[in-house]
């Protein structure tokens, strides 16, 4: 086998691997904000609806709840800086960990809902930290209107004739949220405020996985320093 032949298994591996881990963070970011929004009126990690809902709560006069939206805008700001200063000095696996911990402290917060609302931004803002792109091309793992952009500006190129192919891979981050949000109505309707400790569990679960991904992989994920 070539060196380049070699190189390029590698790589369509570590590609498959890290897609892999796309869907699953965005799975959870979707189950994450269904679960919020049901519980709480409010987005947990679609910083844009917030930006218009605050707003119009604003207009509207009810200030406390748009002080509460623009308090979680700027939380969201912080969670993302938070999970880069830890993915750069710990590693992206560690923003995982980062995220479960929050978490479990959003799931036993139930009887404090604004303090419950800032922390599952916090967690969802952190998660960007654990992938950022994939073979250079940058993905999204708590929303999805960026993702479907650039599906649609690949697919316009394409049908010009722009062959290259690799603006498909957007569509995963937007199919794993579109399901984690349906699992997340699903376990809101049925099991209540105890759901929420689903999104913990399941990021506790996905560093472990993380954790079994050699870390000059993980590497590849992140942005370069």
């Amino acid at each position: 086998m070539t060196v380049q032949r070699r190189r390029r298994i590698i790589k369509r591996q570590r590609s498959s691997v890290g897609l892999a881990l796309v869907a699953a963070i965005s799975f959870l970011a979707g189950m994450t904000d269904a679960m919020g929004f049901m519980t709480l009126g409010d987005f947990v990690s679609f910083m844009s609806g917030n930006t218009t809902r605050a707003s119009v709560a604003l207009l509207q006069g009810d200030v406390a709840r748009g002080v509460l939206l623009i308090a979680g805008l700027i939380t969201f700001v912080f969670g993302n800086a938070a999970g880069v200063m830890v993915s750069i000095k710990f590693g992206p696996r560690v923003v995982l960990l980062l995220v479960s911990a929050i978490l479990a402290c959003a799931a036993l917060s139930a009887a404090e809902s604004e303090l419950q609302f800032l922390l599952l931004i916090l967690a969802m803002g952190a998660i960007n930290a654990a992938v950022e792109q994939i073979e250079g091309l940058p993905v999204g793992l708590t929303y999805v209107t960026g993702a479907l952009s650039r599906f649609g500006r690949g697919l316009g190129r394409w049908v010009i004739g722009i062959r290259s192919a690799h603006w498909i891979i957007q569509v995963v981050p937007w199919l794993g949220m579109f399901a984690g949000a349906i699992m997340g109505a699903v376990l809101v309707r049925e099991a209540g405020d105890l759901a929420l400790w689903v999104p913990s569990l399941a990021a506790l679960s996905l560093t472990t996985v993380a954790f079994r991904i050699p870390r000059r992989w993980q590497s590849r994920f992140i942005q370069d320093r």
